[in-house]
């Protein structure tokens, strides 16, 4: 279906182009968001005789479009979530959760803004695009954690699932030493090396799992 474009349209033109489309993509989206018009003799005329009234309109919503980023272009948003110890989302933070993550008096988005080409599945900071106006898009982070301490932690650089394992296997190793203190046999110490490191290899298994399922 040809359609002539109302405003700029990623992938596709600028205001005023007529582009093919499939007529699915036209009829559930462009025509009823009135971003575009079907390229018909009689719509032309329509469209160039309200070019400048659609381009002042266009310009006045990207200005204030990009009034509003100032609010909020390059900030982090936290959000508490569940999460098993290989980082797995029990499960997932979509378009709607970072739309009302990002929203506030100001800054008004919906989940059509937010360009997630799949759901959030695992704890850490995931770098976002949100387009405020065809014109205007800005970039936020959103800080996946289970709890805000490790919020925080993530947000100065730590990888806390790295840092629990590291202290899973440094609680095994007291718990060896503390075992060797009290005399324990070497094959009671050989089992409680081997029950850890046993821990320790079934944590990244399921993680390489939980990824591979993702």
């Amino acid at each position: 279906m040809q359609v002539i474009l109302l405003e700029r349209v990623d992938n596709l033109g600028d205001m005023g182009e007529e582009v093919a489309v499939k007529a699915g993509y036209a009829r559930n989206y462009l025509l009823p968001q009135e971003r575009a018009l079907r390229a018909t003799e009689a719509n032309r005329k329509r469209f160039e005789a309200q070019r400048e009234i659609l381009e002042k309109r266009n310009a006045e919503r990207r200005d204030e479009a990009a009034k509003s980023a100032e609010g909020v272009d390059g900030e982090t948003f936290i959000m508490i979530r569940q999460a098993g110890e290989t980082g797995q989302l029990y499960g997932s933070v979509t378009t709607r959760d970072i739309a009302e993550a990002v929203s506030t008096d100001a800054v008004k988005v919906g989940r059509s803004m937010v360009v997630l080409n799949v759901p959030i599945k695992t704890l850490g900071l995931h770098e976002i695009e949100i387009k405020l106006h065809p014109e205007v898009s800005i970039t936020v982070t959103i800080n996946v954690a289970r709890t805000t301490d490790e919020a925080e932690r993530q947000a100065k650089g730590e990888d806390v699932i790295a840092s629990q394992a590291d202290e899973d296997r440094a609680i095994a190793e007291a718990q060896a030493a503390e075992l060797f203190e009290a005399g324990a046999e070497p094959e009671d110490l050989i089992a409680a090396e081997e029950n850890a490191q046993a821990e320790a290899e079934a944590e990244v298994e399921a993680a390489e799992e939980d990824e591979d399922k993702a």
